[in-house]
């Protein structure tokens, strides 16, 4: 993710399983009343306002996104509390920890947030798979190749990236900081070209 590419294309194609009207049972960081990030994601939307072909996110739909169940068609809802009970058992034995989000960068669909130190965060998201194993006999998804980061932005066109990595460099302000101490079981859609939730559960740290 340290590479900046010469062009970005549209985040928003349909993956697999994915289409108008899915709803996704997912686990994400969030954050709620974390004013530094809103500081630091307010400062890079109003750098990012006049770049062509960006969806700005709100501080209301920030998030790091740790763990996908799968679609609500077909995880029911007792197994997706089940595991977020279990969950509970094992996320009390992770402590809570600072993060440091900034400075961002660019990808090839989206403009994130680095994470820093992505340690803690991995050891939320193996306690989370190790709930999963304990109701299901496979987990979703690999454990491998998991990158922490928080967008700030995604591209809903194909163009050059030079535009937004432009408008990043122009922002000076510093790193947020923000304390997690919950992981979050929540029902996600992107029908409006924004990831948006209702959150299932909401799992303490230890």
């Amino acid at each position: 993710m340290t590479d900046t590419p010469s062009h970005m294309a549209d985040h928003w194609w349909w993956r697999p399983g994915w289409t108008t009207g899915t709803r996704w049972y997912t686990w994400h960081l969030v954050f709620d009343g974390a004013d530094d990030v809103h500081r630091l994601a307010a400062d890079y939307r109003q750098a990012l306002a006049d770049v062509p072909g960006i969806d700005l996110v709100p501080d209301r739909w920030l998030h790091l996104t740790m763990q996908g169940l799968g679609s609500t068609a077909e995880v029911s809802e007792a197994d997706a509390l089940a595991i977020a009970s279990a969950a509970g058992n094992r996320l009390a034995n992770v402590p809570a920890f600072d993060l440091a989000l900034g400075p961002a960068i660019v990808s090839p669909e989206a403009l994130l947030l680095t994470v820093t130190p992505a340690e803690p965060v991995h050891a939320v998201r193996s306690a989370i798979r190790a709930a999963i194993a304990d109701v299901w006999p496979n987990v979703p998804e690999v454990a491998g190749g998991f990158r922490p980061h928080v967008s700030v932005a995604y591209s809903r066109a194909d163009g050059p990236a030079q535009p937004a990595a432009d408008a990043l460099a122009s922002v000076t302000a510093q790193p947020a900081t923000t304390r997690i101490t919950s992981a979050e079981l929540i029902v996600l859609g992107r029908d409006r070209q924004m990831y948006e939730w209702e959150t299932a559960a909401r799992v303490p740290l230890g």
